[in-house]
């Protein structure tokens, strides 16, 4: 029977403390502490679990971290902990940008470590089974891939704007899904008077020549999270937030009212709402980190080279939406 990992936690701001209560139920786990200056304030771990720094944390002999802090300082404790020999599971982004991104991955390369980015999308049970279905052809050719994730500003955040916080969730699933995004166009807003961009719109395409577009802001009262996915035989969509998946065919059937068809184009066909089995998706992710540091060769993990890639692309649409403001 493998062992339970000994796990930390650093940093329990909002996504800390989700960690915090995933780990706290995976029976492959045992929640060693957290480190946070500012202690438990919200008393997600009990007492006596915090420590003020990585030094005492390291001192209780974990195995892996888990880095839940702002992503500038995601760099400076993911190098002193492949120093220490600790896997480590980051929140996404991997960084803040791409040279401590890059600082990153050179530092746990050839180490042996298992180390991660939490682009927990991925572990969405709607997303998994869209992509298992791609990959099996359900589609046909890919025409388009299209992502929403917009909503209220969230008070969270505090270091970056829509692109790196929103953005490389939708980045890395259209890398995950279709490969890198070859050409794009971008537009962002600064519409909250705050120094970072809350709005997004993203206009790009594939290598096989797919297009994509990703809207992300923080400026719509209501929240969606949609990935729609189009192939000649029909679309797939996923709402990642109640994890429904449905299939929307082209009709077989011929239509026969030739003004009909003018007017809807491709003929609808049946719809399907897939049964799936719906696990949180932070809890699966951190079981399969979990997996993977008992040497589960078959454990799912976001790389750091894929992280990596996610922020590269980000950065990307920065700069193509900073040159076009300035013509």
């Amino acid at each position: 029977m493998n062992h339970r990992v000994r796990v930390g936690v650093i940093g329990l701001g909002s996504m800390g403390r989700n960690h915090v209560r995933v780990l706290g139920q995976l029976p492959m786990a045992r929640l060693v502490g957290a480190v946070d200056p500012r202690g438990d304030e919200l008393e997600a771990l009990g007492p006596g679990a915090t420590h003020p720094d990585l030094d005492s944390l390291l001192k209780e002999g974990i195995e892996a971290a888990v880095i839940a802090v702002p992503s500038v300082a995601h760099a400076g404790l993911a190098l002193r902990l492949a120093e220490a020999g600790v896997h480590v599971l980051i929140e996404k982004p991997i960084a803040a940008d791409m040279q401590s991104a890059r600082s990153i991955c050179a530092a746990f390369a050839d180490t042996g470590l298992v180390a991660a980015v939490g682009h927990v999308e991925r572990f969405n049970a709607a997303n998994q089974e869209l992509r298992r279905r791609l990959l099996a052809g359900a589609l046909g050719p890919v025409i388009a891939i299209s992502t929403e994730r917009v909503g209220p500003y969230p008070l969270r955040v505090q270091d970056v704007g829509v692109v790196r916080d929103l953005a490389t969730h939708d980045i890395d699933l259209v890398h995950w899904l279709g490969g890198p995004i070859q050409a794009l166009a971008a537009q962002v807003g600064y519409r909250m008077g705050g120094q970072h961009e809350d709005l997004l719109e993203v206009i790009g395409r594939l290598q096989d020549g797919a297009v994509v577009r990703i809207s992300v802001n923080w400026l719509t009262p209501t929240k969606r999270r949609r990935l729609t996915v189009l192939g000649e035989r029909g679309a797939i969509v996923a709402d990642m937030l109640s994890s429904d998946l449905t299939y929307f065919t082209n009709a077989e059937v011929p239509m026969e009212w030739d003004q009909l068809q003018r007017l809807r184009g491709v003929s609808e066909g049946d719809s399907i709402r897939y049964a799936l089995r719906k696990r949180e998706p932070l809890m699966v992710e951190v079981e399969s980190f979990c997996r993977a540091v008992q040497g589960d060769e078959a454990a799912q993990v976001v790389t750091l080279e894929e992280g990596l890639r996610a922020v590269e692309t980000a950065e990307r649409i920065l700069d193509v939406a900073t040159r076009q403001e300035t013509r």
